[in-house]
């Protein structure tokens, strides 16, 4: 099976696809070795790296350097292009063109805009339905941001519709926690629902029961690598104890070749 059909079923199976969010070539080739069906990128990871804030549509060329990378991985990739970097769907099919002749298998496109604003709903729809029309084999998951950013939550069920009747193959809606409002979405959207993990929020199992098909960590391992990675530091300079478990120069090296 190819990766990218490979990755469609992913979604269809009786347990949700827990999906880790990696933000370099290591970070993600530990996570293939670690047993992870399938990877994600976070944009935060890929912005904070290349020294940008998240969520300003900058990041184009790096995402697509990550994503070239990445595409020697065994498993399926699936790229967050955050807005798709463009409003106009030609441009943001064409990007997506040139990840899927890489082998990408999926994207992640956002409507929320900088952190402050929502797309229009229909020119969203426009720019899926571009990508469909130019890579109809590519996973385009539909991130509906009406919770994540706090606006205009009452509009989240009929932005969810109107990019899946433009060709969406999974609606993603970060900042959903409350069990009730997932079981909503998931009742009302005729396709795999993906939600963001929140530490404290439901379980992996619980998140099953309300019919999720995907969970991401988004850019919760990217921030908890670098809270180690101070941590560890602060030991040192501490004259304290470095915590166990840590991978191996030769580990890496490992997981870095071909």
């Amino acid at each position: 099976m190819d990766k990218v059909t490979a990755f469609h079923d992913l979604h269809h199976r009786a347990i949700p696809l827990v999906l880790p969010n990696a933000w370099d070539f290591g970070s993600a080739a530990v996570l293939a070795a670690e047993g992870f069906p399938a990877i994600g990128t976070t944009s935060l990871g890929v912005a904070a790296a290349a020294g940008v804030p998240d969520g300003t549509g900058v990041t184009g060329a790096e995402t697509l350097a990550l994503a070239r990378r990445l595409a020697r991985l065994a498993v399926p990739v699936t790229v967050d292009i955050e807005g798709g970097f463009s409003d106009d769907p030609g441009e943001v099919a064409e990007f997506v063109g040139e990840l899927d002749a890489l082998g990408i298998a999926g994207v992640n496109i956002e409507d929320g805009r900088a952190d402050t604003e929502l797309a229009d709903p229909e020119h969203q729809a426009a720019l899926i339905t571009a990508i469909k029309e130019r890579t109809p084999t590519v996973f385009v998951n539909a991130r509906v941001d009406t919770h994540w950013l706090g606006i205009d939550p009452e509009s989240t069920l009929a932005r969810a519709d109107r990019y899946a009747r433009a060709g969406a193959d999974g609606v993603f809606v970060p900042g959903l926690t409350e069990p009730d409002a997932i079981r909503r979405v998931v009742d009302s959207v005729p396709l795999p629902v993906n939600v963001l993990y929140s530490v404290g929020g439901p379980t992996v199992a619980e998140l099953a029961e309300l019919g999720v098909r995907r969970i991401s960590t988004g850019s919760l391992l990217y921030r908890a690598a670098l809270a180690a990675a101070v941590d560890v530091a602060d030991a040192v300079r501490a004259g304290r104890p470095v915590a166990a478990g840590i991978p191996s120069y030769r580990d890496i090296q490992a997981n870095s070749l071909p």
